[in-house]
């Protein structure tokens, strides 16, 4: 008899660490009474700590496949739409008809308006956790199913200098060129002496070799994003991220035709529908899928879009505990259009020791965990940072 989906379990997990993403607050940034911040630059809410999302799904013969999805805020939203809206019709069902789930689960709500956001969210922990599982019954990697690794070792960029004034964060970034680095991003919600003048210290760090990034937070209208991005690139911007709002198709069009700076958008879209209207309107050469909000199986339809228009991708790395950045490097083997991976090395190096997997960041490359499936696994331990509501 075929194995078959038994069970499906979530945990929203709660990962302490000693300062908040991207750096210490602010004066007159604290978190509320829910550990939750808001930076005033980026108007974006955060966790202290890192929250997240394992799912678990078992088979009637006891194999498990694992995953993980964006949940670093409405943890246990996430976790509830997957445990008891979504799981229950996937008890039955053959682990192997990954795609034909996803589409299924992408189905059942989006005639109520559920195409995007949390919903969407709880299925690429689902399909995550289904691909895995697949590679560990045909004891394949899931690059293999996606069909064939292209490279082992697959090109990074250091991203965030979380430290507090210019000097240090260029440093930072000279001791990551010293590593092995050859591109880093820095992170305009934190520049606040002002981009211009960060891009200015880090390109006389660094030297004119290596590649700097700008992540500009959604910040600007077209025109100030058009000027600003003009001045960075006196000191040769190698990419522009998130210019304007990400709501706004037209002015990340007019950005895109308006610079000669590569721009990079999409780490919140979840679906090839949502890419499509800005692959026709040429709103960007980078795509920023990330595979906590998509999953793999649509992680891999926009990818292919992407291909089709031409254009590059740059995967998101969110925050999390690590299975969700193992799932993003098996589809990246598979691609031919991508250049390199976002390293958050104030999330990974710190999380990596709750996950079971070889997959490591040396000299400027992360190395694909080998192994059937995404290759890396929770620990015990994670089950310990399960947390209420």
């Amino acid at each position: 008899m075929p194995e078959i989906i038994d069970r499906v379990e979530a945990f929203p997990i709660r990962v302490p660490r000693d300062v908040p993403y991207l750096g210490a607050l602010e004066d007159g940034v604290s978190a509320n009474s829910k550990g939750y911040f808001i930076r005033s630059r980026n108007k974006t809410i955060y966790p202290v700590n890192d929250q997240s999302v394992v799912v678990k799904i078992t088979t009637s013969g006891g194999a498990i496949g694992w995953g993980e999805c964006f949940a670093s805020v409405g943890t246990h939203a996430v976790a509830h739409l997957i445990t008891d809206v979504v799981g229950p019709f996937l008890l039955g069902r053959d682990p192997a008809d990954v795609s034909v789930i996803y589409e299924d689960m992408y189905d059942m709500m989006r005639v109520r308006g559920f195409f995007g956001g949390f919903y969407v969210d709880a299925l690429a922990g689902i399909d995550i956790a289904l691909w895995d599982l697949k590679g560990k019954l045909v004891n394949q990697s899931v690059a293999k199913l996606l069909g064939g690794i292209r490279s082992d070792q697959l090109a990074c960029y250091v991203s965030g200098l979380p430290q507090p004034t210019i000097k240090e964060r260029a440093d930072f970034a000279r001791d990551c060129v010293d590593q092995g680095f050859r591109a880093i991003k820095f992170a305009a919600a934190v520049s606040f002496e002002g981009e211009v003048a960060e891009m200015r210290a880090l390109r006389d760090a660094v030297g004119p070799d290596v590649q700097i990034l700008c992540d500009l937070h959604w910040q600007y209208t077209a025109p100030e994003a058009i000027k600003k991005i003009n001045a960075l690139d006196i000191y040769d911007l190698a990419l522009a991220e998130a210019p304007v709002k990400p709501e706004d198709l037209e002015g990340q069009a007019q950005v895109s035709a308006g610079v000669a700076v590569p721009i990079a958008i999409g780490e919140e879209l979840r679906t090839r529908y949502e890419f499509r209207s800005r692959f026709v309107n040429r709103c960007m050469s980078v795509i920023q899928p990330d595979v906590a909000h998509t999953g793999i199986t649509e992680f891999m339809n926009i990818s292919r879009m992407a291909a089709g228009f031409h254009c590059q991708v740059m995967p998101h790395a969110t925050i999390g505990l690590g299975l969700q950045q193992a799932a993003s490097l098996q589809c990246a083997a598979n691609l031919g259009n991508s250049p390199l991976q976002e390293y958050q090395h104030s999330v990974f190096n710190k999380n990596l020791a709750y996950i079971n997997t070889d997959m490591k960041v040396e000299a400027g490359y992360f190395h694909l965990p080998t192994g059937p499936g995404i290759g890396a696994e929770p620990r015990p331990e994670v089950f310990d940072m399960v947390f209420d509501a």
